[in-house]
């Protein structure tokens, strides 16, 4: 970094979006955009000239797609690469396709018109590409600092719902598994959820994604595991061998009645910056499985998360955080580690194991 500021390359064939995008990201004073390419050709041209710290990449372009320029730079030149796209259902795929490549995170491109969305968009655009800057990149680890945070106010989860109470959920027979994650998590879910039995507890998963992603993830994930892999619905089950995944844009919280868990999917704010929020699902994990939960925080920036994983512990949850050293991004559990949340640091290779095991107790 030059400056102590984060070097960013945006790559669009859009100038309208490379305008926005330079824009975007340089109203936060710890990022500078130092050039911006139309084309793969015209990007692999700036490299030389300089390596940037992290890379804005479009999917759709001219000359050659932002999928195969991503597979040639990891191979030549490993930088943190964010894919930009406007995000359909059919981009989904090839989006996923991307993460597999190398990328480390996606955005969507701004959409003009819309002032309280692009306020939103606005502001994600920004933390993703400063968790890239300090991403882990095919071995490569870029321990830089992200110097200015985000002044904006940001809320907990308690516009979504309130604390725990202080009375114990009485043990059932059943466990439900509770996992957040971020930046890097596709991938580490990926490896986690494959480890896992058909006959697992059920699992409920929130992944910073956006909408109509997280439809295309799940599938992917069901087509790998052995578990039943789907994005939640309102009112889903949550039953022993299925994973919901939480959908992008929406709040998933799980609720009991009787022994019997279910989702609850709902519209709502954005909380710690996300939507959807690895605390709401927490806290309502606390107030509604107690003891008969277990939480696992993943890679990932920021600090979304450590507090519901605390609520979790001190509801009697058996409470996990990814460790530094397999993590893509050691923030969001690095927070919960701090806030004395995580009964257990642990690699990733050990996280199926270490859950079932658990949750078995």
């Amino acid at each position: 970094m030059k400056n102590g500021k984060i070097r960013v390359l945006v790559v669009d064939d859009s100038a309208s979006v490379r305008q926005m995008m330079t824009a975007v990201l340089q109203e936060d004073p710890a990022i500078e955009v130092m050039a911006a390419a139309a084309d793969p050709f015209s990007a692999a041209r700036a490299i030389q000239e300089e390596v940037p710290d992290v890379i804005t990449l479009d999917v759709e372009m001219p000359r050659m797609d932002g999928i195969t320029f991503l597979r040639k730079l990891m191979g030549q030149c490993p930088v943190p690469v964010v894919m930009c796209s406007s995000l359909t259902e059919d981009g989904s795929e090839t989006l996923l396709q991307a993460m597999e490549a190398g990328a480390v995170d996606v955005i969507l491109k701004p959409k003009i018109g819309v002032a309280d969305h692009l306020a939103e968009h606005n502001m994600q655009i920004r933390d993703v590409v400063k968790a890239a800057a300090r991403a882990r990149v095919r071995g490569r680890t870029a321990g830089r600092a992200v110097g200015h945070r985000a002044t904006e106010q940001k809320l907990t989860a308690d516009v979504m719902l309130p604390p725990p109470n202080s009375r114990a959920m009485s043990r059932t027979t059943e466990m439900v598994l509770c996992l957040g994650a971020s930046t890097g998590g596709t991938e580490a879910l990926s490896e986690v959820l494959r480890a896992l039995p058909a006959n697992a507890p059920g699992i409920v998963v929130v992944q910073h994604m956006p909408e109509n992603f997280t439809r295309a993830f799940a599938r992917r994930l069901d087509g790998l595991c052995e578990v039943d892999v789907k994005e939640a619905s309102d009112g889903d089950a949550v039953l022993r061998g299925h994973v919901l995944i939480a959908p992008g844009g929406k709040h998933t919280m799980l609720e009991r009645q009787g022994a019997r868990y279910h989702v609850s999917v709902r519209e709502g704010p954005l909380v710690s910056r996300h939507r959807p929020s690895v605390d709401v699902l927490f806290r309502s994990a606390a107030r509604s499985a107690g003891s008969n939960a277990v939480g696992v925080i993943m890679t990932g920036m920021g600090d979304d998360g450590a507090r519901g994983l605390l609520e979790m512990k001190q509801a009697g949850a058996i409470t996990f955080a990814q460790d530094e050293a397999t993590s893509v991004v050691f923030g969001m559990p690095k927070e919960a580690i701090a806030r004395g949340a995580a009964d257990h640091v642990i690699p990733l290779g050990q996280i199926a194991r270490q859950m079932l095991a658990a949750a078995n107790r």
